[in-house]
């Protein structure tokens, strides 16, 4: 498989100097160009082609049997987290770095592997001063975390952008079913409650035997091609508007990192599939009808599968704070914040306490208010 051979040398890193002073320019999150920090030059990110050939899907049969041409694929030489396991794409011919989801130093590994292309990139949309003050204000509501932790995030470091990778699945099903449609009738019964007669109505169902078939088109569903961050962080996240999906051009990298896939194109395959299993049988339950449904068999043929490899935006702080690492991710689209919250054992103690003073209080009042009666 692509994300498994190994090559001897890594693609040369691509820069883009300013044509007015020759310093490196990155990508102006908003905005679909470069800009230069030194003299403020601005560039127009070019567009890399038709978007019906950028974008399209590519075979989900040919890849898995690696019968994909040669040119869909690319040698990466990514930086290896040796704690958390993330690799990432640093910025210029950057060897060292520390790891953006964990802050664990990293060094590159020997040799490239040889990885899909991405086929879209969805662009910042929010710059890093944004994804702050979005990280800041949702500190701010954490009433039980450290104090100290939420003094040290605002005075830490700068939030890192990286974009991180996800597959995305198409498919056509036709699904064949048998099962039971249930219709809710009810009985009258007589029955004894406290020594007297009571006629109350019994819910029973009566059920009938059903088949029959469903279709649907399956687009583009999202899953995370990665495992360095906990899968309810970015789950969190959504919803991703794709509709702003960019054909692939590394210049929207530019002054970014970007994580490597780590979860192969197969694996991807068998979440989205428990995703498309789902989602039919919500279908076959909605054919079925009636009040109640049961579903027996399933036989769903799969056509025309395909896949892309796409990457997403996500401002990041990873901090040590008191020996531990925390995490905070940012949706750079929409600001979403996610992040593990630490809980501060004296903030619960005394909201405890308040309670505890609180029920007392009310309690003496109600027996001072029985008390008077």
């Amino acid at each position: 498989m692509p994300n498994a051979l190994t090559d001897s040398a890594a693609p040369a890193h691509q820069s883009y100097p300013c044509d007015a002073c020759g310093a490196e320019m990155r990508f102006a999150p908003g905005g679909g160009a470069l800009i230069c920090d030194h003299c403020g030059n601005r560039q127009e990110i070019a567009a890399p082609g038709p978007w019906s050939n950028a974008l399209k899907e590519l075979d989900l049969a040919a890849a898995l049997s690696a019968q994909l041409p040669i040119e869909e694929t690319e040698q990466r030489a990514p930086l290896k987290c040796p704690n958390c396991g993330a690799e990432v794409v640093l910025e210029g011919d950057a060897h060292a770095g520390k790891c953006p989801f964990c802050a664990t130093p990293m060094v590159t590994g020997t040799g490239a592997q040889r990885r899909f292309k991405p086929r879209g990139v969805l662009p910042f949309a929010l710059d890093e001063r944004t994804a702050r003050a979005a990280m800041t204000q949702w500190l701010g509501g954490l009433w039980f975390a450290p104090s100290g932790l939420k003094d040290y995030a605002r005075k830490g470091r700068k939030l890192q952008g990286i974009y991180v990778p996800y597959w995305t699945y198409d498919a056509a099903t036709r699904s064949s079913y048998r099962g039971e449609r249930g219709t809710v009738y009810y009985e009258t019964r007589t029955v004894m409650r406290d020594g007297k007669r009571e006629t109350v109505q019994v819910a029973k169902i009566r059920w009938h035997p059903v088949s029959g078939r469903v279709s649907r088109a399956f687009d583009d569903i999202l899953v995370l091609a990665s495992h360095a961050l906990p899968k309810h962080y970015t789950d969190a996240l959504q919803p991703w508007d794709l509709s702003g999906l960019q054909p692939y051009s590394p210049a929207f990298l530019a002054g970014f990192a970007a994580e490597a896939y780590t979860v192969p194109l197969e694996d991807g395959y068998d979440e989205a599939r428990a995703h498309m299993d789902a989602v039919i049988a919500r279908d076959i339950r909605f054919d079925i009808g009636g009040d109640r449904q049961r579903i027996h068999a399933v036989d769903t043929d799969i056509s025309n599968a395909s896949f892309k490899h796409i990457l997403l935006p996500v401002w990041m702080a990873a901090y040590k704070y008191r020996g531990r690492s925390f995490r905070f991710v940012v949706n750079g689209l929409t600001g979403r914040v996610q992040g593990e919250r630490p809980w501060s054992a004296w903030k619960i103690g005394f909201a405890v306490l308040v309670g505890l003073i609180l029920a007392g209080a009310l309690g003496y009042a109600y027996a001072l208010q029985q008390g008077a009666l």
